[in-house]
């Protein structure tokens, strides 16, 4: 019986097509310094009202010990403090909590991407996607397959990041983004699910990730893997699957 035949490449992004330190070093911070100035200017706009009950919600029920302190007004060690005489809502620094432990809250998420919508507008942020990204992903378009990106990161951020990068707009490469929406990256569900919203067989899906877990969620229910293997990735354990350097690495019929 003949091997079934890739159709579509599903695409992780940090660590795989965008480097892992641009998120960390970059767009993290770029967040959460401007939070609170963000969170003033737009009191009034009913979706970040409606953001802001739920982090409230979530505060309240968080029975983590240092989110508790926070609600008290006691200083976390090892948090950045504010200069002599400066305040802050404990909502604005429990944001801040979650972004430096990296929760994926939904509502943190969406606030991040209306921040950074507004940096890469005014150009204060471009994303350094590796050399090969943009050239492999428009042959690959141009010789059919359908794209795909699955991160983490909300699919807003997701296009914003391929809008606005060092090769130009690649957005309309992808005919299909994934987040968290559709399950954890770590679920067999999550890819049976893009399977079908793919209308394809997993078979003939192509998922390459830079998380050995993703991969092997991928892999139980037959998609295609390839491991992500670049300089600055935390983990470079591909476990039993085949590692690239490169996109341009991936041979495909």
């Amino acid at each position: 019986m003949a091997e079934p035949v890739i159709r579509s490449i599903l695409l992780d992004i940090e660590g795989t097509t965008c480097p892992v330190s641009f998120v960390a070093s970059v767009l993290f911070p770029y967040a959460r310094e401007r939070l609170a100035s963000y969170l003033e200017t737009n009191q009034g706009d009913p979706e970040v009202q409606a953001l802001l009950a739920a982090t409230q919600a979530a505060f309240a029920a968080d029975p983590n010990p240092e989110v508790q302190a926070l609600g008290q007004g006691s200083p976390i060690p090892g948090q950045q403090q504010l200069p002599a005489g400066e305040t802050q809502s404990p909502l604005v620094a429990y944001l801040q909590w979650l972004i430096d432990h990296d929760i994926k809250f939904p509502a943190l998420k969406e606030l991040q991407g209306r921040i950074w919508a507004s940096g890469y507008a005014n150009g204060d942020l471009v994303a350094p996607l590796f050399n090969e990204v943009s050239p492999t992903l428009q042959c690959w378009h141009q010789d059919g397959y359908q794209l795909a990106a699955y991160s983490s990161g909300s699919v807003a951020a997701q296009q914003l990041l391929y809008r606005h990068n060092q090769d130009g707009n690649l957005e309309g490469l992808f005919s299909h983004w994934f987040d968290t929406q559709i399950g954890s990256k770590q679920a067999t569900a999550s890819y049976s699910a893009i399977a079908a919203v793919l209308q394809l067989e997993p078979a003939e899906i192509l998922f390459v990730s830079d998380a050995l877990a993703e991969l092997e969620a991928a892999s139980a229910v037959g998609m295609a893997v390839r491991f992500s293997d670049r300089e600055g990735n935390p983990a470079r354990d591909a476990g039993p699957f085949m590692a690239i350097k490169s996109l341009a690495d991936i041979e495909l019929p």
